[in-house]
């Protein structure tokens, strides 16, 4: 630690560990008693209204102002793609799979990212980060396949393409959202959910709701506060605070480890060793690449 700032940066980036550790049981628990897109249409609801507290409080309106008819276009897109498909595409993945399958599997989106990169970026991929890349789908196929070589357990076929697909959607998000990297982080996160928001309600006349759980509702509160606006911000902070943002990133990746914790002490889940196994292979490829991949 260099100074002051890195200390709060380690406070700030904790909270997003936290946070993204204890959504995947967060998940399962609202969808014990509400749809994959009931849990959506609430936790999407529950993020905008943060955001727009956030704004308000820091006196952030006005940048509003700012942004311009294409990024306007931009930002509907980006908000189509995150938190519409992104999320209905991932909860209907945990709907389907037990969490220690589906939350691990949406972690290969950087390897997704790095392919798209060279298609469409042209982004030349060093030789050495395929092997990365190779370690980290062999994770996938481990944790995909494994439960059922081991104890005969049958995972989801349509659950575990839809986890797939969404670290696809993530990673085209990623891309898409990064044409509007000059706007405040805020008011771009507002603006996302704000699009996604309006085409989550604009198709609610077209989807069966009988919300009457409590634990449902409040679970879904928990995950649009815990997933999607809480984390994004510390993490955000972390980064402008610290000296080493390289550590700041790989601290991210203890998150799924102890979301494995959190959600066989709230879930009841026995997890499987091939999840263990699985989970260190996707993360192991990626540090590869980040610490091996970029000297090349």
């Amino acid at each position: 630690m260099k100074n002051k700032d890195d200390k709060k940066a380690i406070l700030y980036v904790s909270v997003t560990v936290l946070s993204w550790s204890t959504v995947a049981s967060a998940f399962k628990l609202a969808l014990s008693s509400l749809t994959y897109y009931e849990l959506l249409l609430i936790s999407s609801i529950t993020a905008l209204i943060a955001f727009a507290i956030i704004l308000t409080f820091r006196k952030r309106w006005f940048l509003l102002r700012s942004v311009s008819r294409r990024q306007w276009r931009m930002f509907a897109i980006a908000g189509t793609l995150n938190p519409a498909i992104y999320y209905l595409v991932l909860f209907k993945s945990y709907e389907l799979l037990p969490a220690q399958i589906a939350q691990p599997i949406n972690y290969m989106w950087p390897v997704v990212l790095s392919l798209m990169l060279a298609v469409f970026a042209r982004q030349r991929i060093p030789a050495v980060k395929f092997v990365g890349m190779t370690i980290s789908l062999a994770g996938v196929a481990v944790i995909s396949i494994g439960p059922g070589q081991l104890t005969g357990t049958n995972l989801s076929a349509l659950g575990i393409a839809l986890g797939i697909g969404s670290a696809f959607v993530w990673a085209t998000y990623w891309l898409i959202n990064r044409m509007n990297a000059e706007t405040d982080p805020i008011v771009s996160l507002f603006l996302n959910f704000f699009f996604g928001t309006i085409e989550l309600l604009m198709i609610a006349p077209f989807m069966k709701i009988e919300i009457s759980s409590l634990q449902g509702v409040l679970a879904a509160v928990y995950s649009g506060l815990f997933e999607m606006t809480i984390p994004f911000i510390c993490f955000g902070i972390a980064l402008k605070k610290t000296n080493n943002p390289a550590l700041i990133n790989h601290l991210c990746y203890l998150s799924p480890f102890l979301s494995l914790f959190i959600i066989h002490l709230i879930l009841g889940e026995s997890i499987y060793p091939t999840t263990y196994t699985g989970l260190a292979l996707i993360v192991g490829g990626l540090l590869f690449n980040e610490y091996i991949g970029t000297r090349y």
